[in-house]
């Protein structure tokens, strides 16, 4: 079997994809082929979809060696592989070893290098979006590969008191494990049900995939929140998910998944291509996007 093919950031020619389920509607695609356009690039960006392939998450060390044998740059990552594809990889950058979830594949010299950008790039969005918050205690819903990265990112910008709540109480739990190495002075504790645990809280995020187009509701009943809450959530479409709809008409806060879906894809583009993305641009891009499939 034939080597595969070598990362060259310099190439004019540039193919990606996205692995993930029920991805079709992704902006993700459309973001790097325009950025790389702008940049004198050649992209194409490929879907590979679980659900359309009828395919699960068992089905990544035979796509992995695929993109490599077809010369592709590197993969997003995305729902439900952030965590299946870790053993995987040859080598884990340092936010996504710590997180233990990865987003972003590069092929670089015969080998799967694994980042993180959700991390960074929910924290650059926090900071726009939602600045001078109070961020003394905040109540995190999913501690999935998404979860953990935003759990990271907010105790990054400052949170004092982290509560998380899962389905499966036993994931919350290794994932309050693993920050509180990273982050021994922060309290990071694991919610029984969050219900009793909004109350007392300045503000929720939610990391789960509900409230997607695909799996509609809410994550929390709306009734539980309040005008001094803050909200923010992961999910980008909808942009306006039910969640953020019901806390805009008490007047709260919010910050739509949007933000991170931008500043995540500029930090991996400049992995993929060793080059800089414009944030600006990219964000003026989504948001056109964004107008078209509303």
């Amino acid at each position: 079997m034939p080597s595969p093919a070598k990362y060259a950031p310099s190439a004019e020619r540039v193919l990606l994809g996205l692995i993930g389920a029920g991805i079709q509607a992704s902006l993700t695609p459309a973001m790097h082929e325009r950025e790389c356009q702008a940049q004198g690039l050649r992209c194409l960006y490929q879907l590979i979809d679980l659900d359309e392939l009828q395919l699960t998450a068992d089905a990544l060390p035979y796509l992995l060696v695929s993109a490599e044998h077809m010369g592709f740059v590197g993969l997003n990552i995305t729902f439900p592989c952030k965590q299946h594809i870790l053993p995987l990889l040859d080598q884990l950058s340092k936010e996504a070893e710590a997180l233990g979830a990865v987003n972003t594949v590069v092929f670089r010299d015969g080998k799967r290098v694994g980042h993180n950008t959700d991390c960074g790039g929910f924290a650059e969005g926090f900071r726009r979006d939602l600045a001078g918050v109070a961020t003394d205690r905040v109540l995190q819903l999913g501690a999935g590969g998404a979860g953990a990265a935003v759990a990271y990112a907010l105790l990054g910008e400052g949170v004092r008191t982290l509560l998380i709540y899962d389905v499966d109480l036993q994931r919350a739990e290794a994932l309050a494990q693993r920050l509180m190495r990273h982050f021994p002075a922060a309290d990071i504790a694991v919610a029984n049900e969050p219900a009793t645990a909004v109350s007392a809280v300045q503000g929720l995020v939610n990391t789960t995939p509900v409230g997607m187009a695909k799996v509609p509701g809410t994550p929390i009943g709306a009734s539980l929140l309040r005008p001094s809450l803050w909200v923010a959530d992961v999910i980008y479409f909808p942009a306006e998910t039910e969640l953020l709809r019901a806390a805009r008409a008490l007047g709260c806060r919010t910050m739509n998944g949007g933000s991170m879906a931008v500043f995540q894809a500029v930090k991996a583009f400049h992995a993929f291509t060793g080059r800089y993305a414009d944030p600006d641009r990219m964000r003026q891009h989504f948001q056109e996007l964004c107008g078209r499939v509303a």
